[in-house]
């Protein structure tokens, strides 16, 4: 049987793999193994089965017939938030999860590995990274999520009928966007959304739609091992994209531009505030420096090989406006 374990796959890019799978008929089973239960589906059709799974420990044995060499292992699981986690909860997911993932396509003898990466490992720099660029990770997620991918390699190595694709993907958005593009999107229909030093920097992103086909599209190649980076091609900097989404969406407020060192003061101020008074937020210096740096990831690898962007900024909030409209209510 054809199977598809993902690893992580009640996230959020897990949803829209297995919904595309799903609209292909690319797998007859897929088996979703993660701490928590899915979150986006509203019931799951009678092909997924849910297995609760901590990556962290060893995973226990699957039974039930298996095409070896037709089915994939997905590994979505991961730590990721930045900041929010102490640095060794990201190596004790990541890194153990790879190793223990690795362990499992082991014992059940399956030929095909797809990884979820980051654009972490490639660290701070003003320059352009492609997939040619050194890595030099500076966080302990970058350095786990780096760790990681050689531990996935190993596997690879390991035997010469197996099969590696690593994405390292930029920020990722869409419907039912639970992140950085979303918050965006919500702060400058408030008009309180303030571009750091003008806005001249480039953050890259990627629409779910097109990581799910650019996904597609490295495994059916035939190359081994491939490992690429995924943004939409070309970016836009952050002052654009903020026009892109007023004109879009017709919000009328103001943006304003502060200097990120002046941000990042106004953050930490108002996280003890909010601290004092017993209450959670989002805002945290780390962010808002983060903000202000640019990540111009290319994907030369897509570009190479002739894949096809089919979402510009414009075009995805188009079609995302098309798809979950009360995201915009």
């Amino acid at each position: 049987m054809k199977t598809a374990f993902l690893f992580g796959g009640s996230g959020y890019i897990g949803f829209y793999s297995i919904t595309k799978f799903l609209d292909l008929n690319l797998f007859d089973r897929y088996v979703i193994l993660d701490i928590q239960e899915p979150k986006y589906f509203d019931t799951l059709p009678d092909c997924i089965d849910f297995i609760k799974c901590d990556v962290r420990n060893p995973i226990v044995d699957f039974t039930g017939q298996i095409d070896k060499k037709k089915s994939w292992i997905f590994n979505f699981a991961a730590i990721h938030r930045e900041p929010g986690h102490e640095a060794h909860e990201y190596f004790d997911t990541n890194i153990n999860g790879a190793k223990n993932i690795n362990s499992f396509a082991e014992k059940l003898g399956i030929q095909n590995l797809f990884f979820t990466s980051s654009i972490a490992p490639y660290g701070k720099s003003k320059e352009v990274r492609s997939e040619s660029s050194m890595l030099y990770p500076e966080t302990p997620y970058g350095i786990s999520k780096s760790m990681a991918e050689l531990i996935h390699k190993t596997w690879l190595n390991n035997h010469p009928e197996r099969r590696l694709i690593i994405v390292r993907p930029s920020v990722i958005y869409g419907p039912k966007d639970p992140g950085n593009i979303y918050r965006t999107i919500k702060a400058l229909k408030k008009g309180i959304f303030v571009l750091p030093d003008g806005g001249n920097v480039i953050k890259a992103y990627g629409y779910v739609y097109g990581l799910v086909e650019s996904m597609l599209f490295t495994m059916q190649k035939s190359d081994r091992e491939i490992t690429y980076n995924y943004a939409e091609y070309p970016l836009l900097n952050l002052k654009e994209m903020t026009v892109v989404i007023k004109q879009n969406l017709g919000y009328k407020r103001p943006t304003l531009s502060l200097p990120v060192g002046l941000l990042s003061l106004i953050a930490s101020v108002l996280q003890i505030a909010f601290r004092l008074l017993g209450k959670k937020t989002d805002i945290h210096p780390t962010r808002v420096r983060k903000a202000g740096f640019p990540t111009n990831i290319k994907p030369q690898y897509l570009i190479d090989n002739g894949f096809e962007f089919n979402f510009n900024f414009s075009k995805s909030l188009e079609h995302w406006k098309s798809k979950e409209p009360k995201d915009f209510a």
